[in-house]
C-alpha cells in the first residue's frame, strides 16, 4: 500500500503529477499496476473511481483540484 504524506515534497509532487493527468481528461483510465495508487488517492478524497464500468476510470474531485491549486 502506498502512503502519501503532504510533508514530503517528492510524494506531494507525485500526487500533483497524477492529479494533473487525471484533471486533463474527462475520465482517466486507471493504468494497470496503479490500482493501489488510485485507491489511495480516492481514500484521500482527491479522485472518484468509477469501477462499475468495463474499463475502470477516475475523475478528479473538488478536493483534488484544490490540492493542485495549493
Amino acid at each position: 500500500m502506498i502512503k502519501y504524506s503532504v510533508n514530503s515534497n517528492m510524494e506531494r509532487e507525485e500526487i500533483k503529477t497524477l492529479l494533473t493527468s487525471i484533471e486533463q481528461q474527462v475520465s482517466s483510465s486507471i493504468l494497470g499496476g496503479m490500482e493501489e495508487t488510485y485507491e489511495e488517492l480516492e481514500r484521500l478524497g482527491y479522485i472518484i473511481i468509477h469501477d462499475d464500468e468495463a474499463h475502470p476510470s477516475a475523475t478528479i474531485t473538488q478536493k483534488g483540484i484544490d490540492f493542485l491549486d495549493e
